[in-house]
């Protein structure tokens, strides 16, 4: 079994999201290292999750933290490849730690599709992955569509809204956009999970075999 297109998925924190994340081959997991977030994962936790899996590579999530903070946060961490960060001057401390960059950039008003349209080139010239969100998760017009292209030949991008189980594919054809990021979330109790919008995306996706 495999997907369609590049999936990452964030903010795993429990074992029942991570194994059937990995089940369902998706490519990246990312988990939250800084303390203060919600969805916090320490190194003892990570690596009774991480036990489990194979065949996926796993993304360290910062917003805030500081390179020289993240980068000894991750010597308390065994099996990281990636690092995302929300601080566009974080990734040039970070452009020879070793670690593949992930850009996350939040949409929040017309003025933001220009802000990365500009930047977008120098994360492609970089090789920096850039994992585009929004406040909103509305059904994507034409003209984001077409600055969604616009990006996608100038960077590696990850779409992380505007999109369900039956848009998914024809929005993957219209932007030429590298993959898809989705969230992981709480566990209603421990092993009981409400997987139904990641699932029906995920199994919506797969190649049939």
């Amino acid at each position: 079994m495999a997907l369609k297109t590049f999936v990452k998925i964030s903010n795993v924190n429990n074992l029942s999201d991570a194994r059937y994340c990995s089940g369902m081959y998706v490519n990246l997991m990312g988990f939250s290292l800084e303390e203060h977030s919600e969805h916090y994962v320490s190194p003892v936790e990570f690596k009774e999750i991480t036990d489990w899996l194979s065949g996926l590579e796993y993304v360290a999530e910062f917003s805030l933290t500081h390179p020289d903070q993240i980068l000894q946060t991750l010597t308390t961490y065994e099996g990281f490849t990636w690092i995302q960060v929300e601080e566009k001057h974080h990734l040039q401390l970070l452009e020879n730690s070793g670690y593949g960059l992930i850009y996350r950039f939040t949409l929040r008003s017309k003025s933001d599709w220009e802000e990365i349209l500009s930047f977008s080139r120098s994360l492609g010239e970089q090789q920096i992955v850039l994992n585009l969100e929004s406040d909103t998760n509305q059904e994507l017009q034409q003209e984001e569509i077409d600055s969604l292209r616009a990006l996608a030949k100038n960077c590696e991008v990850l779409l992380g809204f505007g999109f369900d189980s039956e848009t998914i594919g024809e929005l993957l054809d219209a932007t030429g956009v590298k993959g898809i990021s989705m969230k992981g979330g709480h566990e209603i109790r421990p092993g009981i999970k409400d997987f139904d919008e990641l699932a029906d995306i995920l199994e919506a996706l797969e190649l049939e075999d």
